[in-house]
């Protein structure tokens, strides 16, 4: 039996504050961390020569992208044989707003790596469907036998007269136990706080062959074996070379402001009184200067304008700009246009990187939401009293990126009429899943029947036959 424990807790809060892009939260964070002190975020400016520090937002965006397009593709579960389980899968779902939950829960397995979802009951709330809670990876440990999961860990943690104490809830098959710890680590009775008196210390037994938690692990980490991987470790440098480079940008901007020198001879004054008139920080701005008193020199108003490099810095932002999404998404997903020139088919070229990322974590959900659909269902018939039974449940997404209907067309009629293709193949190029397969076969149907193609049995014809 392994054991993982739990992620790295600094670790996963400097994900979280990266996620969140505060700049000033960043600041502060990388000024307690033991990092390289040439870091960006980590430096210290020169007193005299502070820069203005800002951070572009990137990580942020990239998570939510990635999650909306999941969320948007999700067309929910279907059943095999859909009956009244389907129903009370329908009615958790919407208590429980699991499309709301799901977005959640990705966010979180692509700041952090993993987490788990949690089926319980609350007396206090009216419903007699279960809650499902998910929990990120910070406060969730796994226990394995092998390669498979025995049993998920939920840690929280509760104040009472200034202490503060961690309940461990053990969801297993067929078992909840509960454990309290001090802070030093002490086991104490379950019910020792307010918080936990509703538990009972010998915890809940049922069926063994269900378990009441559905851990959610995104690839895998290198550094904490057995833990999720998140789309943020190996990339933290790039994003911090990111902000150095437009905060740069932004400073040589501002120090490259116009500047206009006026002697004194020329500074508008005040008609009445001769004054000089005090410069306006929008639209009269100006240094004054000495009279010239040279011999032949001519007292004029100077312009200067200092040349900013924009190809370099462009060049630089763009190099930065792509070590940071290599690998997880593409430019053109995040609607950034690097490359002005591109056309239709270069930006659905680029999208390949964005579909890879989009297939793992797809592949991930089409592994997870059938058993969590599995176990709220079951927890929901024990809470029932009624016999456990099982749904067969699938998950369905909807279609990413793929080519307008006009050119799928245009490219199924051609394959067609070179009869390289089945009419039963053309209607599934053409509508893949936005159809069900009872209405494809009968549109296959209609087709043939309008094509004037009859139906021919084969031993009518005497296929395979042999009279010798």
């Amino acid at each position: 039996m392994s054991y993982s424990k739990g992620l790295n807790i600094t670790n996963a809060a400097k994900n979280r504050i990266w996620y969140r892009g505060d700049s000033q939260e960043l600041s502060d964070l990388y000024g307690q961390l033991d990092v390289s002190p040439t870091m960006f975020w980590r430096a210290i400016s020169t007193r005299g020569m502070e820069i203005r520090k800002v951070h572009t937002g990137l990580p942020k965006l990239i998570v939510s992208t990635l999650k909306n397009i999941i969320i948007n593709d999700y067309n929910g579960v279907e059943f095999a044989d859909p009956d009244v389980k389907q129903e009370i899968w329908e009615d958790i779902s919407r208590e429980n707003k699991f499309d709301k939950l799901l977005g959640k829960c990705i966010n979180d397995i692509l700041i952090v790596g993993d987490g788990a979802f949690k089926i319980k009951f609350d007396e206090e709330i009216d419903s007699i469907y279960p809650i499902i809670e998910f929990y990120s990876g910070e406060n969730v440990e796994y226990i394995r036998k092998g390669d498979r999961i025995t049993e998920v860990v939920f840690i929280n943690e509760y104040v009472e007269n200034d202490r503060i104490y961690t309940l461990k809830e053990h969801y297993g098959y067929g078992y909840i136990t509960y454990h309290l710890y001090k802070e030093n680590g002490e086991e104490i009775a379950v019910n020792s706080i307010s918080q936990t008196k509703w538990i009972d210390g010998k915890g809940v037994a049922f069926d063994t062959s269900v378990i009441l938690a559905v851990p959610v692990i995104y690839g895998n980490n290198e550094r904490y074996i057995g833990r999720g991987s998140n789309i943020f470790d190996n990339k933290i440098d790039n994003f911090d070379a990111l902000d150095e480079v437009w905060s740069q940008w932004l400073d040589a901007l501002r120090a490259g402001r116009s500047k206009t020198y006026i002697p004194e001879c020329l500074i508008p004054r005040d008609i009445e009184t001769g004054v000089i008139l005090r410069p306006n920080a929008f639209d009269n701005r100006y240094i004054k200067t000495d009279n010239s008193m040279a011999e032949g020199a001519a007292n004029k108003i100077d312009l200067e304008q200092p040349a900013i490099p924009h190809d370099s810095y462009l060049s630089t932002y763009i190099t930065a700009l792509d070590l940071c999404l290599q690998g997880i998404i593409s430019p053109s997903t995040l609607g950034i246009d690097v490359k002005k020139l591109d056309n239709a088919e270069a930006q659905r070229e680029k999208e390949k990187t964005t579909l890879y990322t989009r297939g793992n974590l797809i592949q991930l959900i089409q592994e997870v939401v059938p058993e969590l659909v599995v176990s709220a269902v079951c927890g929901y018939q024990m809470g029932q009293g009624i016999p456990i039974d099982k749904p067969k449940v699938t998950v369905n997404f909807g279609e990413y990126a793929n080519p307008s209907f006009e050119a799928v067309v245009e490219t199924v009629v051609k394959a067609k009429q070179g009869g390289i293709m089945s009419l039963e193949s053309c209607v599934e190029e053409l509508y893949g899943d936005s159809k069900d397969e009872e209405w494809k076969t009968k549109e296959v149907i209609r087709l043939k029947a309008e094509q004037g193609i009859a139906e021919i049995n084969e031993m009518s014809l005497g296929v395979g036959e042999y009279n010798g």
